[in-house]
């Protein structure tokens, strides 16, 4: 289980479509872009939005625009050629966030909490050009839920499109609570503690150029277990501060760990690019208590690497990714 939640200092109400009427005097401008209100993704950091424009086409249907950019901090292109697959997953986050505060009447505020998240990429239509991807993204909401205060939840399925290339589909499932349930579920006030920050695998080993963005430590000299790596300090992967480790840094650790086991197998990609990743959320994941990151290798295809990725803290199932890579030219 894992929670998208944001400090607002005063909520702004709802906002209608369209970004004109964020900046009502560039009304004439129509071919003008901006990204959404950056409270809207649960971002902190405005470089860190990526989506520009949305509009509801039914009641379960709705469009959202996107741009990504050519490089980014954390996001980095793979191989320098194709756009980072996590930089998708991120996406289709913030495309629920947006449509459940913007469209479903979610007030701000509300904690989030992500069941599952779904990417599955389609690499030749990832190559990064000459000026950044504009992304059209098809999105379809299925089992939504509304209870006593509003809108409790929904599925929903994407369709990010390119130039009219299907760039890659996904799919995620989240609940919303108010602040006041959402502090009854964790039982916790105030600042929680975290444990001090440990040593780094090399980046090289799983796919990384930094330290800083290494999110696995080394364990007990075991090739495929790790400790999770917290940082609460990294500008992207913690945009402001949470009381639990985010989806996305859970995802970033099955992928450092994926790679990790296909570099040592006969799948080794070098560099690895992630076609599909399946991932289900348990429980939160605490910051001031270890969580174990094994990995393994699951029977596939010739052309196939695949590892299945599982995440534990105090003898409890976190979290569940399944990673996949195919034979992809770079």
């Amino acid at each position: 289980m894992s929670t998208d939640a944001f400090r607002y200092a005063a909520p702004t109400g709802r906002l209608p479509h369209g970004i004109t009427n964020v900046a009502p005097n560039l009304s004439r401008y129509a071919s003008l872009t901006t990204t959404v209100p950056k409270e809207l993704v649960h971002r902190a950091a405005v470089a860190e939005v990526l989506l520009t424009g949305w509009e509801r086409l039914d009641d379960t249907l709705f469009a959202v625009a996107a741009q990504w950019p050519r490089s980014h901090s954390f996001f980095t292109p793979v191989n320098g050629t194709h756009y980072d697959p996590l930089m998708v997953a991120e996406t289709i986050r913030q495309v629920g966030s947006l449509i459940a505060h913007a469209e479903f009447d979610v007030p701000l505020g509300h904690q989030f909490l992500m069941r599952d998240l779904e990417v599955a990429v389609h690499p030749q239509h990832l190559r990064v050009e000459g000026i950044p991807a504009s992304l059209d993204i098809e999105i379809t909401y299925t089992d939504v839920k509304q209870r006593r205060h509003g809108h409790a939840g929904a599925h929903y399925e994407t369709v990010i499109r390119r130039a009219g290339h299907v760039v890659a589909v996904g799919s995620a499932t989240y609940t919303c609570v108010t602040p006041e349930i959402y502090q009854r579920v964790r039982g916790r006030s105030g600042e929680c503690g975290q444990l001090q920050l440990t040593a780094p695998v090399s980046p090289q080993s799983v796919g990384r150029m930094s330290p800083m963005d290494v999110v696995l430590s080394p364990l007990e000299e075991a090739a495929d277990r790790w400790q999770l790596r917290v940082d609460a300090r990294h500008p992207v992967l913690f945009d402001h501060p949470v009381d639990h480790v985010p989806g996305m840094v859970l995802i970033e650790a099955a992928r450092q760990a994926a790679t990790a086991v296909l570099n040592q197998s006969s799948m080794s990609k070098n560099p690895f690019l992630p076609t599909r990743i399946v991932s289900e959320f348990q429980r939160y994941a605490e910051l001031d208590s270890p969580c174990v990151v094994e990995a393994q290798p699951v029977p596939a295809g010739p052309d196939e690497g695949l590892v299945l990725v599982t995440g534990s803290q105090n003898g409890e199932p976190l979290f569940r990714t399944t990673v996949a890579c195919s034979s992809v030219d770079l």
